[in-house]
């Protein structure tokens, strides 16, 4: 059986993403931690981030590290936040947000939910600055 991301990535469940290539993608989290919170995601599922190849992870962090320097970019936080959880949905996905302060890594602090007009503002706005970045043969949308 497929996975919610997976399900998401073969647009079967929507999503808002920012990033796509042959081998990850980008999308919001529904429940951000901050505005642009960003799911990097392999299209491999691949439940456990010890159970990926390590070409993979260094893809995953590269992306990371394009959407981190738009989230910085567009938002101007003290620091850009990364975690890799797993508990919520079985497979590998790297959060990336906006982090003004410790709280911003906590998920009891997440949105419960954001306004769709708002959610796709901010996509735009990663888009935007990842276009601007040189990444635009990879901007979803």
């Amino acid at each position: 059986m497929s996975t919610l991301f997976t399900r998401i990535i073969d647009g079967e469940l929507p999503g808002r993403f920012v990033w796509s290539d042959d081998r990850a993608v980008g999308f919001l989290s529904i429940n951000p931690l901050g505005p642009g919170h960003t799911l990097v995601v392999p299209r491999a599922e691949v439940d456990h981030w010890v159970d990926a190849e390590p070409d993979l992870l260094a893809h995953l962090m590269s992306v990371s590290h394009a959407v981190g320097a738009a989230v910085r970019e567009v938002w101007q936080p003290p620091r850009v936040g990364l975690l890799v959880a797993g508990f919520e949905v079985p497979h590998l996905h790297v959060h990336v947000f906006p982090a003004w302060d410790m709280a911003a890594f906590d998920f009891a602090n997440a949105a419960p939910s954001v306004e769709a007009h708002e959610q796709e503002a901010h996509a735009e706005k990663l888009r935007s600055a990842l276009r601007a970045a040189g990444h635009g043969e990879h901007v979803a949308g």
